[in-house]
């Protein structure tokens, strides 16, 4: 029988092991809700923003150091996030 310590550890170490995948260009992408409305880029944008951003699938189009440019599937102008603000889309 495992300890709580034992099973604890053991899954520390697999979710560390694996390696997450870098974005980049046409990577499909969503914005996580929580890292950006705790985000400085939140505080100079519209507080309510649509819910497709949230929901995704956006294409990274350009990844320029910390920062990607996102197309969405809809008419609407392309935007710049931060890569921190972006998880994968799997469908």
């Amino acid at each position: 029988m495992y300890n709580w310590f034992q099973v604890n550890f053991v899954n520390f170490i697999m979710t560390d092991s694996i390696q997450k995948k870098p974005l980049k260009k046409g990577s499909l992408v969503f914005v996580d809700k929580e890292n950006y409305i705790r985000s400085i880029e939140s505080l100079a944008s519209d507080h309510d923003l649509p819910k497709y951003v949230f929901e995704g699938p956006g294409e990274i189009l350009s990844v320029k150091d910390e920062y990607a440019q996102v197309r969405w599937r809809r008419p609407v102008p392309d935007v710049w996030l931060k890569l921190d603000q972006l998880k994968e889309y799997i469908q």
